[in-house]
């Protein structure tokens, strides 16, 4: 990363003491350098006002394209984004920065970004998950491209949050099928989860309510495979005993109706 911590005050006292000497601020900044105009930009951005910072990185990736100041420019510009809130916007300018300038050493952090632009932009589990899956994807391909990174780690614990999250949604719609008598739909979710999300925190209440989904359906011998796997995996369960009881039942009834 290049530092211009020694020209950006010397820039901006330029561009003020030209201005009292009867030439425009516009006039001025008119005639700045690619680096110039870069070092301004950051003056903005440290003083964390992001919207000037955005005008003026602007000028550098559309005038100076071909300056070596032009990936710093396309970083901060989407960092600015970022740090407003402008999370699809900020995804944008990071994307731009890595398919047209995939050399640049701020590849791997605007990956990174990219990918938390949308985990900022994830909604609770009961709304559309666009978003969340788009966030899986980012962080999945950070991880493809630098699996020893220092945020290798931090990546893999947001794909795990948002995980959880599909799974909850998934989980919680079984939930409402189960209640509503529509246990064929339950079963439907709660395999669901058990076949994408195994490794969260909401595969142990899914497997017991798919047993339960079941016995309602008569459908025994299924149940009673479900209740068997479930107390082998889950001694400690809080359900345990209630699934030792249905277990029971799912024997006792084996072999009695027929499955709907």
């Amino acid at each position: 990363m290049r530092t211009l911590a020694s020209s950006i005050v010397p820039i901006v006292f330029i561009i003020l003491f030209t201005a009292h000497s009867g030439c425009s601020t516009d006039e001025v900044t008119q005639q700045l350098s690619a680096e110039e105009r870069y070092g301004l930009a950051m003056s903005y951005f440290n003083d964390e006002d992001y919207l000037s910072a955005i005008e003026e990185l602007k000028i550098v990736t559309i005038q100076f394209g071909g300056t070596q100041w032009a990936d710093d420019a396309q970083y901060h510009l989407a960092e600015s984004r970022y740090l407003r809130g402008e999370f699809v916007l900020a995804a944008y300018e990071y994307d731009v920065l890595i398919r047209t300038m995939s050399t640049s050493e701020f590849v791997r952090l605007a990956r990174y970004r990219k990918a938390s632009c949308y985990f900022n932009l994830s909604p609770g589990p009961n709304l559309d998950q666009e978003y969340t899956k788009k966030a899986i994807e980012e962080f999945q391909l950070f991880l493809e491209y630098h699996p020893t990174d220092s945020l290798a780690v931090r990546a893999e614990d947001r794909i795990a949050e948002l995980n959880g999250k599909l799974a909850q949604k998934d989980f919680e719609s079984g939930v409402i099928y189960y209640k509503m008598g529509y246990n064929k739909a339950a079963t439907y979710y709660f395999d669901l989860v058990l076949e994408k999300y195994h490794d969260t925190p909401f595969a142990e209440p899914a497997t017991y309510h798919k047993a339960e989904a079941l016995m309602k359906r008569r459908k025994f011998s299924e149940a009673e495979g479900v209740l068997s796997r479930f107390l082998e995996k889950y001694p400690g369960s809080a359900m345990f005993g209630d699934a030792k009881k249905l277990l029971e039942s799912a024997r006792e009834s084996s072999g009695n109706g027929s499955p709907s």
